[in-house]
């Protein structure tokens, strides 16, 4: 309920008096909301520390394992007849590569003379009809229809079975009178996923039940055959069922794209796989990038600031101080088990006055390119030894563990203390809304009593 003043003759606000001394009371409102935001402020900064955690766990996991340094390039000769692409264990080589055939996908059609003039016109007649199929090996798909089913019908079921078999219907006709065929197409290539059909009983007639029915081919399926070899001395021939070979040559995908020239002298194509150093190069680089980052978010947070004398949100957080020493610990100390590098020094990282990293690129690059094999001990896990790599994944999970890693707990503190903040807050509104309440009731009451006492004056003097 609102209560008003009607004030003095003297001047005397009391509802500026009782808001002033609501003020007061709100104090220890005022400072706790000033803590909750803090907190508020330092869990959203633990929530970006944490992100930045991950963000470097995920870089170190793209040099923990031997495959991570296994990489490599491809180069062809001629990409309008293959494409090559290497995997992490391919090993480096150079071969020749002729594309003799192209895997094909069988299709067939309904002959001419079973062509119908309208996709809509009735192609079962008399009674329900059957029709099935197979492809290769395969086991039949059947497909019974109503009588009157149309073309369109049966080209909807056969492609609503997903059985191997793509259906579509093409006009071997005219604009002003076409004919309209069945073609059936295998959705794999290859010569042994050819497609028979089984039975047909409707009007398309595949079977030539009628005798002057059947189906022509249109594309027989075939496999893809290349030769690996110098041509003027061995060469093996390889035959697969489709265009995308994997396993001819060890952790090498070859795409075939055409047929090797053969006029007026045969082309090979020249498939080098080499090392890709600069791809894992490229991915220690993002390993210092994202640990910088980790750096200067701490660094800013936790500096002083003289002039104003206040230090920043996590000035005083021994775990945000702890989670840059322990990730300096995993990447700072030697890697046991080497013998050659060691340290991160060794290949050309130093740590800078703020914290940082940086990277002196000619002395990782004679590192990597004198000894690959050592560089790539230094970070990988191995039977003898924990990588740099291996050390930041660890790190970063035992300071997220959900029972006892100290960033976790400190979170689930920072947490706990909003908690109990926002309930105390709340009480203490509560609290001062009813004092604040009072002191209107009571003013009030003062208000009315000066007013009748001021009448009362007023009314003596007029008997003077």
């Amino acid at each position: 309920m609102a209560i008003s003043f009607g004030g003095l003759g003297n001047g005397v606000d009391f509802g500026q008096v009782v808001t002033e001394l609501a003020k007061v009371q709100r104090l220890p409102i005022d400072a706790l909301t000033a803590k909750k935001k803090d907190l508020q402020t330092k869990l959203t900064d633990y929530g970006s520390l944490g992100n930045k955690l991950l963000a470097f766990q995920s870089a170190a996991n793209a040099l923990r394992l031997p495959s991570s340094f296994d990489r490599s390039t491809s180069t062809v000769s001629n990409e309008n007849i293959l494409i090559a692409q290497g995997g992490a264990g391919a090993a480096t080589s150079s071969y020749t590569v002729q594309v003799t055939q192209l895997a094909k996908a069988n299709q067939i059609t309904n002959k001419s003379t079973k062509a119908v003039s309208s996709t809509t016109d009735a192609v079962v007649s008399g009674g329900p009809g059957t029709f099935s199929f197979k492809v290769g090996a395969g086991s039949d798909q059947t497909i019974t229809l109503n009588d009157g089913a149309t073309l369109d019908d049966l080209r909807s079921a056969i492609n609503d079975l997903g059985a191997g078999v793509t259906a579509s219907v093409i006009n071997t006709g005219t604009e002003s009178s076409p004919a309209y065929r069945l073609t059936l197409t295998a959705t794999a290539s290859g010569a042994a996923n050819a497609i028979t059909v089984v039975t047909d009983t409707t009007n398309l007639d595949f079977k030539n039940t009628s005798g002057t029915g059947g189906s022509d081919t249109l594309q027989a399926g075939q496999n893809a055959i290349v030769l690996i070899g110098d041509p003027d001395q061995t060469t093996v021939s390889i035959e697969r069922e489709s265009n995308v070979i994997t396993n001819a040559i060890p952790d090498v995908t070859l795409t075939l794209k055409a047929k090797t020239v053969t006029t007026p002298v045969p082309e090979p194509v020249t498939v080098n796989i080499t090392n890709d150093p600069d791809s894992v190069k490229t991915n220690i680089k993002a390993l210092v990038t994202a640990y910088n980052d980790i750096v200067k978010f701490v660094n800013d947070r936790t500096a002083y600031d003289i002039t104003a004398k206040t230090g920043g949100i996590f000035f005083n957080e021994s775990t945000a101080k702890s989670v840059l020493s322990q990730l300096r610990t995993s990447i700072s100390g030697e890697v046991s088990g080497l013998s050659i590098y060691t340290t991160l020094g060794a290949v050309g990282f130093k740590t800078e006055r703020d914290g940082t990293l940086t990277i002196d690129d000619a002395k990782l690059d004679t590192a990597m390119a004198s000894n690959y094999a050592a560089t790539k001990a230094l970070f990988v896990t191995q039977a003898t030894s924990s990588g740099i790599a291996d050390r930041i994944v660890r790190a970063v999970d035992f300071l997220d563990s959900v029972d006892s890693g100290s960033f976790t707990i400190r979170k689930n503190s920072i947490t706990s203390q909003i908690s109990k903040l926002t309930a105390e807050i709340g009480r203490k509104e509560d609290v001062a809304s009813q004092y604040e309440e009072r002191l209107r009731l009571q003013f009030a009451s003062l208000d009315g009593l000066l007013q009748k006492l001021q009448g009362q004056t007023s009314a003596l003097q007029a008997l003077r």
